[in-house]
């Protein structure tokens, strides 16, 4: 059965209410590897209750929706979605603890074609519950392959961010622990894929996965790291086009171009030498 626009476009999405207490905060750093120098100073203050301070990519696991694509109502074929691109754009500081809502909107699915899949572009609002102020902005990308050729819009769609044809102006090298995606998923992602071999292998992977957006996060502290000297206020924007999964132990390489308050990156796998996360565009304060 073809995908129902009007219905999908249309779904429901539930307002989420979270409580963020600072052990969220900290277990969220640790998923992504900081704190790995017990004498780093500018990293332990994302992981330690002294002037605790949250990670600008914390924003991508607020309030989250959940796999509310796998309800045989919305009528997905679930098992070929893929994330295809995520980004934010935090409006404040992200609060170490406290009460924050997430209100979700599909804005629009474009159809590719038949046997080219279908891209449904979704935005999520994550406000501070006490004061009614705006956080952060979240939009994602999930390309539909099982369900192109439903007859809906053919566009437009966004044209992927222009890496510099130059050398990168900074590279930094940020190691995966092997239990990274078993730490990860506490902050709320439970998909087996990345904790169960069985379910990994039997998806054609050799081993569990790292979360995509754990694969975010850690080309997130990369930038935070050689671009904003770890000042979480300095990052105001990123986003990135997922193109191939990281396993947990492999070293995350994060290239940069620097003009002015743009950084362009792209990050890959030093042992296999493969792209993980291209297209990628930080905005910095």
């Amino acid at each position: 059965m073809p995908l129902d626009y009007q219905k999908l476009k249309n779904w429901p999405l539930p307002e989420i209410r979270q409580k963020l207490e600072t052990k969220d905060t900290m277990l969220y750093a640790l998923g992504l590897g900081l704190g790995a120098d017990p004498l780093d100073a500018k990293q332990l203050r994302f992981v330690y209750e002294e002037n605790l301070l949250a990670l600008p990519t914390m924003a991508v696991v607020l309030a989250p929706l959940g796999f509310w694509m796998k309800d045989p109502a919305v009528g997905v074929d679930w098992k070929k979605l893929l994330h295809g691109e995520q980004g934010f754009v935090l409006h404040k500081p992200i609060p170490t603890q406290g009460e924050i809502i997430g209100r979700s909107r599909i804005v629009e699915i474009v159809d590719k074609g038949k046997d080219r899949g279908a891209l449904a572009f979704i935005e999520r609002t994550i406000t501070d519950a006490a004061t009614g102020e705006t956080i952060a902005t979240l939009t994602s990308t999930s390309f539909l392959r099982g369900d192109g050729g439903f007859g809906g819009p053919t566009g437009p769609t966004p044209a992927p961010h222009k890496l510099p044809d130059r050398a990168p102006d900074k590279v930094c090298d940020l190691a995966t622990l092997p239990q990274q995606a078993l730490i990860y998923r506490l902050s709320g992602d439970y998909n087996p894929l990345h904790a169960d071999p069985e379910v990994a292998t039997h998806a054609g992977f050799r081993q569990p996965i790292l979360h995509g957006l754990c694969s975010l996060g850690v080309a997130g502290h990369a930038i935070l790291k050689a671009a904003c000297d770890y000042d979480p206020a300095r990052l105001a924007s990123l986003k990135l086009r997922f193109s191939s999964p990281v396993y947990p132990g492999e070293t995350i390489r994060t290239e940069m171009w620097i003009d002015g308050k743009n950084v362009s990156f792209r990050a890959r796998v030093v042992e296999r030498d493969i792209v993980v996360l291209d297209n990628g565009l930080a905005t910095l304060r």
